[in-house]
């Protein structure tokens, strides 16, 4: 086949969950097809919408096409990006598109697949479909005190009022005619995406809890969605073998952002007795890592001489650069996560997992069985169950050799099985394609 995958970034520019899935599924999918990505960059230097080819540096089998899109940040479709994809799709023309995020590209280059008739896989990394801003996380509470709040549902008024704020003149007697703005905003979006849905032939949920959110609350019908986990290269995640003489270490992985929770992990590490360390991965994201080393400053005692600030890595190195310097994963996060990628990673290595009892986290961590369970966005809970491991470095040991409990023998589900899981989707749509007329957008 050839296939066409699309996402709103690519390893190493983006090295977040969706873009490493994409990436090791395009390593697989190419050992037997003919793979393109469809993705961004943002070059303040080259003209918006301007077009480059290249190849991924770690497969050069897989071409990449890449869009500018260094100014383009608020809006949900952009007819420039739908035109030069209508361009690609004529050039290569594809059997197949994969869609794995369309924020920062647009939303209606969909319509161009649907117009070709060609179908139009969807995997679901994330609730931006559902939700504006993709996490059902509120910038402006009702309660300034409660930051970040979690969202119970998508309301257009709701949405104008608790996020786009941002975007009001800031003058009291202006607030209900900004509100009203946003809401029909809002409404817009909202309505289009319901049309971006039917052009879609299916849906991939990576967790069953976020096929329930997208079935039961957005009404996604349920003969578009399926349930498949995602798919690692095992062999990458083989081999740990941890330093010796190193203290209790907690490890993070992840970007330094608020949805993550990372300022909850560093308050819970201060609250610590014992000298464990916590080790923190990910790229420096300017003023919001300095605000969360300015948080580990302030810690008490040697805390915050056992707060280290690790560089950026490689996925497939994420052995040896992260897993073999640590006694423990903890995903801290306040959102409502679905799968995270280094969940699966840790278990399949033999780490145990401290996470949250929320959402997807939960689907794939069991209490005392391959990790230990927090109360979601609580620090003293999370600080709890972290005093646990540091105090029993054995039940940390104990934990990690479960591994994924989803399979018998504890393995996640390797890429190359899941590739064919998704050949055998692409296929049965291509059949029915071609036995069932489609209709343009």
């Amino acid at each position: 086949m050839r296939i066409l995958q699309v996402i709103h970034g690519y390893p190493m520019r983006y090295n977040a969950g969706s873009e490493v899935y994409t990436q090791g599924l395009a390593h697989a999918l190419a050992q037997r097809h003919d793979v393109h990505i469809f993705t961004r960059q943002e070059n303040l230097f080259l003209p918006d919408y301007s077009m480059r080819q290249e190849t991924d540096p770690a497969n050069p089998r897989i071409t990449l096409h890449v869009i500018n899109m260094a100014r383009a940040r608020d809006r949900y479709r952009y007819s420039e990006v739908d035109d030069r994809f209508a361009e690609l799709l004529d050039s290569i023309r594809p059997d197949i598109a994969h869609i794995g995020h369309l924020n920062h590209l647009s939303t209606s280059l969909v319509f161009q697949a649907r117009q070709r008739r060609i179908p139009v896989v969807f995997t679901l990394h994330d609730y931006w479909l559902m939700c504006p801003r993709g996490q059902f996380i509120q910038m402006y509470p009702a309660d300034p005190s409660d930051v970040w709040a979690v969202c119970d549902g998508q309301h257009d008024r709701k949405c104008a009022v608790r996020c786009y704020a941002r975007y009001y003149s800031g003058a009291d007697d202006e607030f209900e005619a900004d509100a009203a703005y946003w809401t029909g905003w809002v409404q817009r979006r909202m309505a289009h995406i319901r049309q971006v849905c039917d052009a879609v032939d299916l849906f991939i949920a990576p967790s069953q809890h976020l096929l329930r959110r997208f079935r039961d609350e957005f009404g996604l019908p349920p003969n578009k969605l399926a349930y498949l986990d995602y798919g690692f290269h095992r062999d990458r995640l083989a081999g740990r073998n941890r330093a010796a003489d190193e203290p209790f270490t907690f490890g993070y992985i992840g970007t330094h952002i608020p949805a993550k929770g990372v300022n909850h992990l560093i308050t819970a590490f201060g609250k610590l007795s014992g000298q464990p360390v916590l080790r923190i991965w990910g790229r420096p994201r300017g003023a919001e890592t300095e605000g969360l080393i300015a948080l580990a400053q302030a810690l008490p005692g040697s805390a915050p001489q056992r707060v280290q600030w690790m560089t950026e890595y490689e996925n497939s190195q994420i052995v040896r650069d992260v897993f073999n310097r640590c006694d423990a994963i903890v995903v801290p996060s306040i959102w409502d996560e679905n799968s995270p990628l280094v969940i699966h990673e840790a278990l399949q290595s033999g780490l145990p997992v401290i996470t949250a009892d929320y959402g997807g986290m939960s689907e794939y961590v069991h209490h005392q069985r391959n990790g230990l369970l927090f109360a979601h966005r609580d620090p003293e809970s999370l600080a709890a169950q972290m005093q646990r491991l540091a105090d029993d470095p054995a039940l940390a040991r104990r934990l990690g050799q479960r591994g994924y409990v989803q399979s018998p023998d504890g393995s996640v589900p390797d890429m190359r099985e899941h590739s064919l899981q998704v050949e055998n989707i692409y296929a049965t749509l291509l059949a029915a394609a071609n036995t069932s007329p489609k209709f343009g957008i």
